[in-house]
């Protein structure tokens, strides 16, 4: 899918992720600022393990959906990162996270991948997003909003819980 999200956004593409983005991840890191590291993960993040880039590329979309939004003139620079991942438990639900490089955040990257990861969730059968994020954390807050009108937040010890019905 080709994206141009808002007037000044860089014209990108939102695909699913590969194997072979491992070292883009890697760049991509390195390229957030501290706070948007610390958002993201709820904590400092220095750096993804040999594991971690495994498991967060090597997906089957079927449990574990995620998409990438890389620039168009340059495809292996990775400017956000969106995924679910089913609940073993809970097959109807799924945790969702998302992240969009500093200079883009605002703009309407993390809103598409948004609407595309909840669209191929409920092609899958998924019927609520779940996501855990820091009460300050208004960008993520408003982003749920927009992915679904029927939110439900809990907090506990200083973090938001919260879950987005994607069907009726």
């Amino acid at each position: 899918m080709t994206l141009r999200p808002s007037p000044g956004v860089p014209e990108l593409l939102i695909r699913r992720i590969t194997p072979a983005d491992k070292d883009a991840l890697v760049a991509g890191l390195g390229r957030l600022s501290e706070r948007s590291v610390y958002l993201r993960f709820l904590s400092p993040k220095p750096r993804l393990s040999s594991s971690e880039l495994r498991y967060l590329t090597e997906v089957d979309f079927i449990d574990h959906y995620a998409l990438v939004a890389v620039l168009a003139a340059a495809p292996d620079v990775v400017v956000g990162v969106g995924r679910w991942i089913r609940s073993a438990e809970h097959p109807g639900d799924a945790e969702i996270a998302i992240v969009i490089a500093d200079d883009l955040q605002g703009r309407g990257v993390g809103t598409e991948l948004g609407r595309e990861l909840a669209d191929a969730a409920v092609a899958r059968g998924i019927e609520r997003f779940t996501a855990s994020m820091l009460p300050e954390n208004t960008a993520s807050h408003r982003l749920f909003r927009k992915i679904s009108s029927r939110l439900e937040l809990t907090r506990e010890s200083g973090v938001d819980e919260l879950v987005a019905r994607l069907v009726a």
